[in-house]
């Protein structure tokens, strides 16, 4: 299957922001992070091959350091738009 480029935005929440931070440096090091009251919101462009695999790459990395973290996540690409909390799928939008 042929990788797709997606724009992410997202927020999270976390008990560690500290760790979490380091986490998405690593994870998306040309993304945009922005510190909240209760996390992160951010904002990336990622390929991969579809939203669903990324979301878990993405959502598994951040609670391998700290396990109450809460995602909820859009991943755009030219033909749709879905939405995620956590690992649950909330929606897809055709453009």
């Amino acid at each position: 299957m042929a990788e797709e480029t997606f724009q992410l935005t997202a927020r999270i929440s976390t008990d560690n922001p500290k760790a979490i931070k380091r986490v998405l440096k690593e994870v998306l090091p040309k993304g945009s992070v922005t510190k909240t009251d209760d996390g992160f919101l951010i904002k990336a462009k990622v390929a991969g091959e579809n939203a669903r695999k990324l979301n878990k790459v993405l959502l598994s990395a951040l609670r391998r350091v700290e396990k109450k973290t809460r995602l909820r996540s859009e991943w755009a690409s030219e033909k749709t738009v879905e939405k995620f909390f956590d690992y649950v799928p909330k929606g897809t939008v055709s453009p």
